[in-house]
């Protein structure tokens, strides 16, 4: 199992799982959850105390990843599997990305 925290413009918004079968999860934090003020990430992923489930990596984060030619580079440096999405996407989402949300892996 691994497992990555998802901050939305900085601050800690919810966890992001993939379980051994390679299944992912994703819940809100609590606070994140008890704010009316706090948006959803993704409007694929509304805001509720369920646990949103998907046999792949939820759309909302595949878009995060690097493609074509810069995914190359990415896994042959990072050594990285291609098809290791999500470590792909706990390598390239930690800092800078496009929008407000960025991944950090626990």
């Amino acid at each position: 199992m691994r497992r990555a925290e998802i901050y939305f413009k900085g601050e800690k918004a919810g966890l992001l799982t993939q379980k051994d079968d390679g299944s992912f999860t994703y819940q809100y934090h609590d606070l994140w959850m008890s704010n009316d003020r706090k948006p959803p990430i993704s409007l694929t992923l509304p805001k509720t105390k369920k646990e949103c489930k998907s046999e792949y990596l939820f759309p909302f984060f595949y878009n995060m990843l690097p493609e074509g030619t810069n995914k190359q580079v990415v896994c042959k440096h990072m050594r990285i599997d291609n098809d290791d999405y999500f470590g792909l996407l706990l390598t390239t989402a930690r800092y800078d990305t496009i929008g407000a949300v960025t991944v950090k892996r626990i």
